[in-house]
């Protein structure tokens, strides 16, 4: 496993803890004090969970077990999945850090900044998927498809 490929995971796996404290504090509050969470909390929770932890391990498991770049393949540039982990780890992190801010902050500067760090987490999986593009494909299964075998 190459130091990319543990860059995912392991910031995955920090993403899980984050998530995992905003959802531990939410079901406190609500417990405890009776005060459930507000729809940026609970956005806040479900981007550390969803984008942070499960789509930063789905990428970086993908980057480590998708076949090799082809010899001839030109369009496969890992400078391309590095731009896009640092899209998708700075966006997450902001917009859960401007989600947890928006419970006690309107300003039109926090909500352009949401919106700033939400566009980098589209466009760091959009840049994942077409860095990735020329790797999925088949390598061994054609072979056996051609020989009649169904998967």
């Amino acid at each position: 496993m190459y130091t990319l490929v543990r860059r995912y995971i392991k910031t995955a796996i920090g993403f899980l803890a984050l998530g995992l404290a905003i959802g531990g504090w939410m079901i406190a509050r609500r417990e405890l004090y009776d005060r459930f969470p507000s729809s940026y909390v609970v956005s806040a929770h479900t981007h550390a969970i969803f984008v942070g932890f499960v789509m930063m391990m789905i990428l970086g498991v993908a980057l480590w077990l998708f076949p090799r770049p082809d010899k001839e393949d030109t369009r496969y540039r890992p400078v391309l999945v590095e731009w896009a982990y640092w899209l998708l780890a700075i966006g997450t992190a902001g917009r859960v850090a401007g989600e947890l801010l928006r419970t006690v902050s309107g300003a039109t500067a926090l909500r352009v900044a949401v919106l700033v760090f939400g566009a980098g987490q589209i466009g760091g999986l959009l840049l994942f998927f077409h860095a990735m593009w020329s790797r999925i494909r088949p390598l061994g299964s054609r072979a056996r498809e051609e020989k009649g075998e169904r998967f």
